[in-house]
């Protein structure tokens, strides 16, 4: 039972028009975009400043959409985000070109090496390292340096952090799991 409601349809004239701006005709809008629309001034501001588009948060198209579903999946792990989680795996995580057996290697305490270029090896570090311990060691860093330049760490940084606020909020309303089919 989620903490906090989600708005319902029919939704006010700006929510429709955000909303159709995010989802696909005929699909009810993700528990969690319902449920900040509760707070319809900040929705509406969220999607309007182009933080908040259709393949999530901060999709400046500068990270490829591989390595941001990548960052995405496994900061929802390292936050405990099932939701969230779910809710890629089941709308786009096949989509940004992430195979099945990828997908669920996102889930496990230490990434099978054969699945995963070393970029990604050191991109899937990245969120462990700043969600679970806030800390980015040298060796860390030296290993992200050699695949990634500073503008791309910048920005999966700031990614990987926005995708902790979503654990907070799913942590805060419990919205209940949206039953999208999973799209390969």
């Amino acid at each position: 039972m989620p903490r906090i409601d989600p708005v319902t349809a029919p939704y006010s004239e700006a929510l429709q028009q955000r909303f159709a701006r995010l989802v696909p005709p005929g699909m009810t809008p993700p528990a969690i975009f319902r449920t900040v629309a509760r707070n319809e001034s900040l929705f509406l501001h969220l999607v309007d400043s182009g933080l908040l588009g259709r393949a999530g948060l901060l999709d400046r198209r500068v990270l490829s959409p591989r390595l941001r579903e990548l960052l995405i999946l496994r900061t929802c792990v390292a936050a405990g985000n099932d939701y969230e989680w779910h809710l890629h795996v089941d709308t786009v995580s096949a989509r940004m070109g992430l195979a099945e057996p990828q997908i669920a290697d996102t889930r496990r305490p230490v990434p099978d090496p054969a699945l995963w270029s070393a970029a990604e090896l050191a991109a899937l570090a990245l969120p462990d390292a700043l969600v679970r311990r806030l800390d980015v060691d040298d060796a860390l860093y030296a290993r992200l340096a050699a695949h990634y330049d500073t503008a791309e760490l910048i920005e999966m940084t700031q990614l990987i952090g926005l995708y902790a606020g979503v654990a907070m909020m799913v942590a805060l309303a419990r919205p209940e799991r949206d039953r999208y089919q999973a799209v390969t």
